[in-house]
Protein backbone atom coordinates (compact mmCIF):
# COMPACT_ATOMS: atom_id res chain seq x y z
CA UNK A 1 0.00 0.00 0.00
CA UNK A 2 2.83 2.31 0.52
CA UNK A 3 4.44 1.66 -3.23
CA UNK A 4 0.71 2.49 -4.41
CA UNK A 5 0.42 5.60 -2.06
CA UNK A 6 3.58 7.11 -3.30
CA UNK A 7 2.80 6.23 -7.05
CA UNK A 8 -0.35 7.92 -6.41
CA UNK A 9 1.28 10.97 -4.99
CA UNK A 10 3.66 11.32 -7.99
CA UNK A 11 0.98 11.62 -10.54
CA UNK A 12 -1.36 13.84 -8.35
CA UNK A 13 1.30 15.64 -5.40
CA UNK A 14 0.86 14.74 -1.89
CA UNK A 15 -2.05 16.80 -0.66
CA UNK A 16 -4.23 15.26 -2.69
CA UNK A 17 -3.79 11.51 -1.95
CA UNK A 18 -5.45 11.07 1.60
CA UNK A 19 -5.73 8.45 4.50
CA UNK A 20 -9.00 6.60 4.05
CA UNK A 21 -9.14 5.72 7.63
CA UNK A 22 -8.86 9.87 8.44
CA UNK A 23 -11.15 10.65 5.59
CA UNK A 24 -14.99 8.97 7.12
CA UNK A 25 -16.89 11.15 5.02
CA UNK A 26 -15.52 9.15 1.99
CA UNK A 27 -16.77 5.91 3.13
CA UNK A 28 -20.54 6.10 2.09
CA UNK A 29 -23.12 7.55 0.40
CA UNK A 30 -26.67 7.84 1.03
CA UNK A 31 -28.11 4.47 1.02
CA UNK A 32 -29.61 3.44 3.86
CA UNK A 33 -28.35 0.69 6.23
CA UNK A 34 -25.50 0.29 4.29
CA UNK A 35 -21.99 0.27 6.86
CA UNK A 36 -19.52 2.74 6.01
CA UNK A 37 -16.09 1.25 4.59
CA UNK A 38 -12.94 3.10 4.94
CA UNK A 39 -10.54 3.14 1.95
CA UNK A 40 -6.96 3.15 1.79
CA UNK A 41 -6.82 6.24 0.80
CA UNK A 42 -8.46 8.92 -1.14
CA UNK A 43 -6.98 10.12 -4.34
CA UNK A 44 -8.14 13.56 -5.85
CA UNK A 45 -7.13 13.92 -9.16
CA UNK A 46 -6.78 17.58 -11.16
CA UNK A 47 -7.38 16.24 -14.86
CA UNK A 48 -8.45 13.47 -16.97
CA UNK A 49 -5.16 12.46 -17.89
CA UNK A 50 -4.49 12.54 -13.82
CA UNK A 51 -7.52 10.18 -13.79
CA UNK A 52 -6.07 7.67 -16.80
CA UNK A 53 -2.45 7.10 -15.10
CA UNK A 54 -4.31 6.38 -11.68
CA UNK A 55 -6.27 3.35 -13.23
CA UNK A 56 -3.63 2.26 -14.74
CA UNK A 57 -1.68 2.64 -11.82
CA UNK A 58 -4.88 0.66 -9.93
CA UNK A 59 -5.22 -1.93 -12.70
CA UNK A 60 -1.34 -2.76 -12.37
CA UNK A 61 -1.45 -3.93 -9.04
CA UNK A 62 -5.19 -5.19 -8.62
CA UNK A 63 -6.26 -2.39 -6.45
CA UNK A 64 -10.24 -1.84 -6.27
CA UNK A 65 -11.41 1.79 -7.33
CA UNK A 66 -14.56 3.57 -6.69
CA UNK A 67 -15.43 6.96 -7.98
CA UNK A 68 -17.31 9.38 -6.09
CA UNK A 69 -19.11 12.84 -7.23
CA UNK A 70 -21.29 14.60 -3.91
CA UNK A 71 -21.57 11.18 -2.37
CA UNK A 72 -25.70 11.76 -2.51
CA UNK A 73 -26.40 8.45 -4.00
CA UNK A 74 -29.08 5.94 -2.67
CA UNK A 75 -27.56 2.67 -4.03
CA UNK A 76 -24.43 2.07 -2.35
CA UNK A 77 -22.50 2.37 -5.61
CA UNK A 78 -19.66 5.17 -4.19
CA UNK A 79 -19.34 3.08 -1.07
CA UNK A 80 -15.36 2.06 -1.07
CA UNK A 81 -13.80 -1.27 -1.10
CA UNK A 82 -12.04 -1.63 2.03
CA UNK A 83 -8.22 -1.85 1.07
CA UNK A 84 -8.78 0.40 -2.42
CA UNK A 85 -8.64 3.86 -3.16
CA UNK A 86 -11.90 6.29 -3.95
CA UNK A 87 -11.08 8.55 -7.13
CA UNK A 88 -12.70 11.83 -5.73
CA UNK A 89 -13.88 14.11 -8.61
CA UNK A 90 -13.78 17.37 -6.09
CA UNK A 91 -11.12 18.74 -7.86
CA UNK A 92 -12.79 18.69 -11.15
CA UNK A 93 -15.69 20.73 -10.81
CA UNK A 94 -15.26 22.87 -14.08
CA UNK A 95 -17.81 24.19 -16.80
CA UNK A 96 -15.34 24.29 -19.35
CA UNK A 97 -17.54 25.67 -22.21
CA UNK A 98 -20.80 27.18 -22.93
CA UNK A 99 -22.19 26.88 -26.18
CA UNK A 100 -25.16 28.96 -26.53
CA UNK A 101 -25.26 28.47 -30.86
CA UNK A 102 -25.18 24.61 -30.30
CA UNK A 103 -27.33 24.77 -26.60
CA UNK A 104 -24.18 22.27 -25.20
CA UNK A 105 -21.93 22.58 -21.86
CA UNK A 106 -19.04 21.13 -21.83
CA UNK A 107 -18.73 20.24 -17.90
CA UNK A 108 -16.61 18.18 -15.92
CA UNK A 109 -17.82 15.42 -13.65
CA UNK A 110 -17.50 16.64 -10.08
CA UNK A 111 -19.78 20.03 -10.76
CA UNK A 112 -23.05 20.10 -9.20
CA UNK A 113 -25.98 20.84 -10.02
CA UNK A 114 -26.38 24.37 -8.28
CA UNK A 115 -23.37 25.18 -10.05
CA UNK A 116 -24.59 24.65 -13.25
CA UNK A 117 -28.16 26.00 -12.86
CA UNK A 118 -26.17 28.92 -12.16
CA UNK A 119 -23.78 29.09 -15.29
CA UNK A 120 -26.94 28.30 -17.75
CA UNK A 121 -29.16 30.57 -16.31
CA UNK A 122 -27.85 33.79 -17.17
CA UNK A 123 -27.65 32.43 -20.99
CA UNK A 124 -31.13 31.77 -20.73
CA UNK A 125 -30.71 28.08 -21.22
CA UNK A 126 -30.99 25.43 -18.69
CA UNK A 127 -29.91 21.50 -18.30
CA UNK A 128 -33.34 20.05 -17.85
CA UNK A 129 -32.50 16.99 -15.18
CA UNK A 130 -34.00 17.62 -12.09
CA UNK A 131 -33.38 14.43 -9.92
CA UNK A 132 -34.32 16.75 -6.52
CA UNK A 133 -30.56 16.60 -5.06
CA UNK A 134 -29.38 20.11 -6.50
CA UNK A 135 -25.75 19.20 -4.49
CA UNK A 136 -25.30 16.25 -6.53
CA UNK A 137 -22.47 15.82 -9.17
CA UNK A 138 -22.77 15.12 -12.82
CA UNK A 139 -20.71 12.44 -13.02
CA UNK A 140 -23.10 10.64 -10.23
CA UNK A 141 -26.26 11.55 -12.32
CA UNK A 142 -24.51 10.06 -15.69
CA UNK A 143 -23.28 7.21 -13.17
CA UNK A 144 -26.83 6.47 -12.53
CA UNK A 145 -28.76 7.82 -15.16
CA UNK A 146 -30.29 10.13 -12.79
CA UNK A 147 -34.01 10.96 -13.78
CA UNK A 148 -36.03 13.57 -11.45
CA UNK A 149 -39.14 15.38 -11.68
CA UNK A 150 -38.50 16.99 -15.02
CA UNK A 151 -38.35 13.51 -16.57
CA UNK A 152 -41.94 13.48 -18.23
CA UNK A 153 -41.29 16.83 -20.31
CA UNK A 154 -37.18 16.46 -20.87
CA UNK A 155 -36.27 12.75 -20.17
CA UNK A 156 -33.69 11.61 -17.81
CA UNK A 157 -29.83 11.81 -18.15
CA UNK A 158 -29.18 9.57 -21.17
CA UNK A 159 -31.28 11.61 -22.98
CA UNK A 160 -29.71 14.73 -22.19
CA UNK A 161 -25.71 13.71 -22.85
CA UNK A 162 -24.72 14.17 -26.26
CA UNK A 163 -21.32 12.75 -25.32
CA UNK A 164 -18.41 11.36 -22.90
CA UNK A 165 -14.79 11.57 -22.33
CA UNK A 166 -13.92 8.56 -20.06
CA UNK A 167 -10.69 6.87 -18.31
CA UNK A 168 -10.34 2.66 -18.76
CA UNK A 169 -7.90 0.72 -16.41
CA UNK A 170 -5.84 0.67 -19.34
CA UNK A 171 -4.42 4.36 -18.99
CA UNK A 172 -6.41 5.53 -22.22
CA UNK A 173 -8.63 8.22 -22.69
CA UNK A 174 -11.77 7.73 -25.00
CA UNK A 175 -14.24 10.39 -26.58
CA UNK A 176 -17.72 9.41 -27.52
CA UNK A 177 -20.67 11.27 -28.95
CA UNK A 178 -20.06 15.00 -29.92
CA UNK A 179 -22.30 17.97 -30.14
CA UNK A 180 -24.72 16.00 -32.42
CA UNK A 181 -28.04 14.73 -31.45
CA UNK A 182 -28.16 11.78 -33.63
CA UNK A 183 -25.98 9.19 -35.11
CA UNK A 184 -25.27 5.79 -36.71
CA UNK A 185 -21.41 5.37 -36.56
CA UNK A 186 -21.02 1.84 -34.94
CA UNK A 187 -21.55 1.07 -30.89
CA UNK A 188 -22.95 3.72 -28.80
CA UNK A 189 -19.97 3.75 -26.04
CA UNK A 190 -21.57 7.07 -24.48
CA UNK A 191 -25.31 4.90 -23.73
CA UNK A 192 -23.55 2.06 -22.55
CA UNK A 193 -21.30 4.16 -20.09
CA UNK A 194 -24.27 5.70 -18.72
CA UNK A 195 -26.06 4.24 -15.84
CA UNK A 196 -22.92 1.55 -15.38
CA UNK A 197 -22.32 2.82 -11.92
CA UNK A 198 -18.95 3.52 -12.15
CA UNK A 199 -17.93 -0.34 -13.21
CA UNK A 200 -16.96 0.03 -16.94
CA UNK A 201 -14.82 3.31 -17.27
CA UNK A 202 -14.21 7.04 -14.83
CA UNK A 203 -15.51 9.78 -16.89
CA UNK A 204 -13.71 12.99 -16.66
CA UNK A 205 -15.65 14.96 -19.07
CA UNK A 206 -19.61 15.27 -20.98
CA UNK A 207 -21.49 16.87 -23.10
CA UNK A 208 -24.61 18.20 -21.86
CA UNK A 209 -27.25 18.98 -24.01
CA UNK A 210 -29.42 22.33 -22.74
CA UNK A 211 -32.68 23.51 -23.48
CA UNK A 212 -34.34 27.14 -23.79
CA UNK A 213 -35.20 28.43 -20.15
CA UNK A 214 -39.22 28.90 -20.08
CA UNK A 215 -39.92 31.55 -17.74
CA UNK A 216 -43.45 30.92 -17.11
CA UNK A 217 -44.54 28.91 -14.53
CA UNK A 218 -47.84 27.45 -12.65
CA UNK A 219 -48.09 25.00 -10.05
CA UNK A 220 -51.54 22.63 -9.62
CA UNK A 221 -52.19 21.24 -6.18
CA UNK A 222 -55.12 18.71 -6.69
CA UNK A 223 -56.25 16.68 -3.87
CA UNK A 224 -57.65 13.11 -3.81
CA UNK A 225 -59.77 10.83 -2.02
CA UNK A 226 -58.04 7.68 -3.10
CA UNK A 227 -54.40 7.17 -4.63
CA UNK A 228 -56.20 5.01 -7.08
CA UNK A 229 -57.82 7.91 -8.42
CA UNK A 230 -54.52 10.08 -8.60
CA UNK A 231 -53.07 7.05 -10.44
CA UNK A 232 -55.93 6.90 -12.95
CA UNK A 233 -55.45 10.73 -13.46
CA UNK A 234 -51.73 10.27 -14.30
CA UNK A 235 -52.46 8.98 -17.86
CA UNK A 236 -55.31 11.46 -18.41
CA UNK A 237 -53.47 14.31 -17.89
CA UNK A 238 -50.87 13.33 -20.24
CA UNK A 239 -52.43 12.09 -22.90
CA UNK A 240 -54.38 15.39 -22.18
CA UNK A 241 -51.48 17.11 -24.45
CA UNK A 242 -51.07 20.19 -21.65
CA UNK A 243 -47.30 18.65 -21.89
CA UNK A 244 -46.58 19.10 -17.78
CA UNK A 245 -42.93 19.93 -16.93
CA UNK A 246 -43.65 18.14 -13.40
CA UNK A 247 -46.37 15.25 -12.81
CA UNK A 248 -45.63 14.23 -9.15
CA UNK A 249 -48.09 11.78 -7.05
CA UNK A 250 -47.72 12.47 -2.96
CA UNK A 251 -49.64 10.17 -0.36
CA UNK A 252 -51.10 11.78 2.52
CA UNK A 253 -49.53 10.41 4.72
CA UNK A 254 -46.09 12.11 3.28
CA UNK A 255 -47.96 14.99 2.30
CA UNK A 256 -48.04 15.75 6.11
CA UNK A 257 -44.43 14.85 6.86
CA UNK A 258 -43.03 16.84 4.42
CA UNK A 259 -45.59 19.86 4.93
CA UNK A 260 -44.69 19.55 8.64
CA UNK A 261 -40.78 19.37 8.56
CA UNK A 262 -40.83 22.46 6.30
CA UNK A 263 -43.64 24.68 8.03
CA UNK A 264 -45.93 24.42 4.86
CA UNK A 265 -48.90 26.47 4.66
CA UNK A 266 -50.88 25.18 1.31
CA UNK A 267 -54.40 26.91 2.22
CA UNK A 268 -56.43 23.49 1.78
CA UNK A 269 -58.83 23.31 4.66
CA UNK A 270 -58.85 20.65 6.93
CA UNK A 271 -62.12 18.94 5.86
CA UNK A 272 -60.39 18.56 2.66
CA UNK A 273 -57.11 17.43 3.79
CA UNK A 274 -58.96 15.06 5.93
CA UNK A 275 -60.51 13.27 3.31
CA UNK A 276 -57.51 13.41 0.61
CA UNK A 277 -55.67 10.24 1.00
CA UNK A 278 -53.20 11.33 -1.97
CA UNK A 279 -52.10 15.05 -4.28
CA UNK A 280 -51.75 14.99 -7.26
CA UNK A 281 -48.87 17.46 -8.08
CA UNK A 282 -48.49 19.13 -11.61
CA UNK A 283 -46.42 22.36 -12.95
CA UNK A 284 -46.79 23.68 -16.49
CA UNK A 285 -43.79 25.65 -18.44
CA UNK A 286 -44.09 28.11 -21.29
CA UNK A 287 -43.16 31.47 -23.04
CA UNK A 288 -46.19 32.77 -23.07
CA UNK A 289 -48.55 33.93 -20.14
CA UNK A 290 -51.79 33.58 -21.89
CA UNK A 291 -50.94 30.08 -23.63
CA UNK A 292 -50.12 29.04 -19.54
CA UNK A 293 -53.24 29.97 -18.28
CA UNK A 294 -55.28 28.43 -20.85
CA UNK A 295 -53.54 25.42 -20.13
CA UNK A 296 -54.15 25.72 -16.45
CA UNK A 297 -57.70 26.12 -16.88
CA UNK A 298 -57.62 23.16 -18.93
CA UNK A 299 -55.94 20.88 -16.60
CA UNK A 300 -58.14 21.82 -13.67
CA UNK A 301 -61.14 21.62 -15.61
CA UNK A 302 -59.67 18.09 -16.28
CA UNK A 303 -58.83 17.05 -12.43
CA UNK A 304 -62.25 18.08 -11.45
CA UNK A 305 -63.65 15.74 -13.94
CA UNK A 306 -61.76 12.91 -12.68
CA UNK A 307 -62.51 13.36 -8.83
CA UNK A 308 -60.39 15.81 -7.70
CA UNK A 309 -61.71 17.42 -4.40
CA UNK A 310 -60.56 20.66 -5.72
CA UNK A 311 -57.96 22.33 -7.53
CA UNK A 312 -55.46 24.44 -5.99
CA UNK A 313 -53.25 27.05 -8.17
CA UNK A 314 -50.70 27.63 -6.09
CA UNK A 315 -48.89 30.70 -5.99
CA UNK A 316 -44.97 31.37 -6.97
CA UNK A 317 -43.25 31.48 -3.57
CA UNK A 318 -45.19 28.26 -1.67
CA UNK A 319 -45.26 26.50 -5.48
CA UNK A 320 -41.61 26.88 -4.96
CA UNK A 321 -41.62 25.56 -1.47
CA UNK A 322 -43.77 22.95 -2.03
CA UNK A 323 -41.34 21.51 -4.93
CA UNK A 324 -38.57 21.67 -2.69
CA UNK A 325 -40.41 20.04 0.20
CA UNK A 326 -41.05 17.01 -1.66
CA UNK A 327 -37.38 17.45 -3.06
CA UNK A 328 -36.26 16.64 0.59
CA UNK A 329 -38.92 13.64 0.69
CA UNK A 330 -35.77 11.66 1.13
CA UNK A 331 -34.49 13.21 3.75
CA UNK A 332 -38.31 12.97 5.66
CA UNK A 333 -38.64 9.82 5.48
CA UNK A 334 -35.23 8.90 6.88
CA UNK A 335 -35.56 11.13 9.60
CA UNK A 336 -38.51 9.60 10.92
CA UNK A 337 -36.83 6.18 10.50
CA UNK A 338 -37.39 4.62 7.31
CA UNK A 339 -35.14 1.27 6.93
CA UNK A 340 -35.25 1.29 3.21
CA UNK A 341 -36.03 3.67 -0.07
CA UNK A 342 -36.84 1.77 -3.46
CA UNK A 343 -37.27 3.65 -6.85
CA UNK A 344 -39.08 1.31 -8.56
CA UNK A 345 -40.32 2.08 -12.32
CA UNK A 346 -43.31 0.94 -14.24
CA UNK A 347 -45.61 1.69 -17.30
CA UNK A 348 -47.32 4.51 -15.59
CA UNK A 349 -50.71 3.18 -16.87
CA UNK A 350 -49.99 -0.35 -14.44
CA UNK A 351 -49.90 2.22 -11.48
CA UNK A 352 -53.36 1.79 -10.20
CA UNK A 353 -52.55 -2.38 -9.96
CA UNK A 354 -49.51 -1.70 -8.88
CA UNK A 355 -50.41 -0.30 -6.04
CA UNK A 356 -53.59 -1.79 -4.74
CA UNK A 357 -50.41 -4.51 -4.66
CA UNK A 358 -48.62 -2.56 -2.74
CA UNK A 359 -51.70 -1.81 -0.08
CA UNK A 360 -51.76 -5.80 -0.05
CA UNK A 361 -48.28 -6.53 0.44
CA UNK A 362 -48.50 -3.61 3.85
CA UNK A 363 -51.30 -5.16 5.36
CA UNK A 364 -50.03 -8.82 5.19
CA UNK A 365 -46.31 -7.68 6.22
CA UNK A 366 -47.16 -5.57 8.84
CA UNK A 367 -44.83 -3.06 7.47
CA UNK A 368 -45.59 0.94 6.80
CA UNK A 369 -45.16 1.76 3.16
CA UNK A 370 -45.64 5.32 1.94
CA UNK A 371 -43.90 7.38 -0.61
CA UNK A 372 -44.10 9.61 -3.43
CA UNK A 373 -43.02 9.83 -6.76
CA UNK A 374 -42.46 10.97 -11.03
CA UNK A 375 -45.98 9.52 -11.60
CA UNK A 376 -45.99 11.32 -14.66
CA UNK A 377 -42.99 8.78 -16.25
CA UNK A 378 -44.09 5.66 -13.48
CA UNK A 379 -40.89 6.00 -11.46
CA UNK A 380 -41.92 5.14 -7.51
CA UNK A 381 -40.51 6.17 -4.64
CA UNK A 382 -41.72 4.23 -1.69
CA UNK A 383 -40.04 4.44 1.86
CA UNK A 384 -40.51 1.09 3.59
CA UNK A 385 -40.66 0.85 7.70
CA UNK A 386 -39.69 -2.46 8.86
CA UNK A 387 -37.18 -3.22 11.56
CA UNK A 388 -36.74 -6.65 10.71
CA UNK A 389 -34.48 -7.50 8.31
CA UNK A 390 -35.50 -10.96 7.23
CA UNK A 391 -39.20 -9.37 6.58
CA UNK A 392 -37.54 -6.23 5.15
CA UNK A 393 -35.87 -8.82 2.20
CA UNK A 394 -39.50 -10.26 1.79
CA UNK A 395 -41.29 -6.70 1.41
CA UNK A 396 -39.07 -5.55 -1.45
CA UNK A 397 -38.86 -9.08 -3.23
CA UNK A 398 -42.37 -9.01 -3.36
CA UNK A 399 -42.68 -5.52 -4.54
CA UNK A 400 -40.29 -5.89 -7.11
CA UNK A 401 -41.52 -8.93 -8.43
CA UNK A 402 -45.20 -6.90 -8.15
CA UNK A 403 -43.30 -4.38 -10.34
CA UNK A 404 -41.81 -6.89 -12.88
CA UNK A 405 -44.97 -8.73 -13.44
CA UNK A 406 -46.73 -5.25 -14.83
CA UNK A 407 -43.82 -4.75 -17.00
CA UNK A 408 -41.65 -2.55 -14.65
CA UNK A 409 -37.90 -2.66 -13.22
CA UNK A 410 -36.42 -2.57 -9.90
CA UNK A 411 -34.83 0.81 -10.20
CA UNK A 412 -35.72 3.92 -12.12
CA UNK A 413 -33.04 6.38 -11.54
CA UNK A 414 -31.01 5.46 -8.38
CA UNK A 415 -29.36 2.60 -9.42
CA UNK A 416 -28.65 -1.26 -8.43
CA UNK A 417 -25.00 -0.46 -6.47
CA UNK A 418 -24.78 -2.81 -3.53
CA UNK A 419 -28.02 -2.44 -1.76
CA UNK A 420 -30.05 -4.11 -4.69
CA UNK A 421 -27.65 -6.10 -6.31
CA UNK A 422 -28.85 -9.47 -4.78
CA UNK A 423 -32.74 -8.76 -6.11
CA UNK A 424 -31.30 -7.71 -9.75
CA UNK A 425 -29.04 -10.96 -9.84
CA UNK A 426 -32.23 -13.06 -8.86
CA UNK A 427 -34.82 -11.23 -11.25
CA UNK A 428 -32.61 -10.57 -14.48
CA UNK A 429 -32.21 -13.14 -16.97
CA UNK A 430 -28.76 -15.10 -16.68
CA UNK A 431 -27.91 -15.05 -20.49
CA UNK A 432 -28.47 -11.50 -19.53
CA UNK A 433 -26.37 -10.81 -16.71
CA UNK A 434 -23.88 -13.18 -18.29
CA UNK A 435 -23.75 -11.08 -21.77
CA UNK A 436 -23.17 -7.56 -19.00
CA UNK A 437 -20.16 -9.51 -17.28
CA UNK A 438 -18.67 -9.36 -20.50
CA UNK A 439 -19.03 -6.32 -21.62
CA UNK A 440 -17.61 -5.49 -18.38
CA UNK A 441 -14.52 -7.86 -19.16
CA UNK A 442 -13.81 -5.88 -21.94
CA UNK A 443 -13.81 -2.31 -20.59
CA UNK A 444 -12.21 -3.71 -17.40
CA UNK A 445 -10.48 -6.86 -17.77
CA UNK A 446 -8.54 -6.68 -14.70
CA UNK A 447 -11.88 -5.86 -12.52
CA UNK A 448 -10.62 -2.72 -10.59
CA UNK A 449 -13.77 -0.87 -10.98
CA UNK A 450 -16.27 -0.85 -8.38
CA UNK A 451 -16.22 -4.27 -8.07
CA UNK A 452 -19.21 -5.96 -5.97
CA UNK A 453 -21.43 -2.99 -7.82
CA UNK A 454 -24.08 -4.81 -9.55
CA UNK A 455 -21.92 -7.85 -10.29
CA UNK A 456 -20.47 -9.98 -7.44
Amino acid sequence: MADLTARLAELVGDEHVLPGEEQPDYGHDEALGATPQAPAAVVRPGSADEVAAILKVAAEQGTPVTARGSGSGLSGAARPVPGGIVVSFERMNKLLELDEDNHVAVVQPGITLTELEERTKAADLVYPVYPGELSASLGGNIGTNAGGMRAIKYGVTRHNVLGLQAALPSGELISTGGRFVKASTGYDLTQLIIGSEGTLALVTEAILRLQPRLTQQATVLAPFGTLAEVTDAVTKVVKSGVAPLILEYIDALTMGAITYTNDLQLGIPDQVRDSSQAYLVVMLENADADRLDEDTEKLGELLTGLGAADVYVLPGPSARRLIEAREKAFWTAKAAGAQDIIDTVLPRAALPEFFTEVTRIQQATASGIVGCGHAGDGNVHLAIFQADDQARAGVLEQLFAAAAKLGGAISGEHGIGRGKKSYFLASTDPAKVELMRRIKQAFDPSGVLNPGVLFD
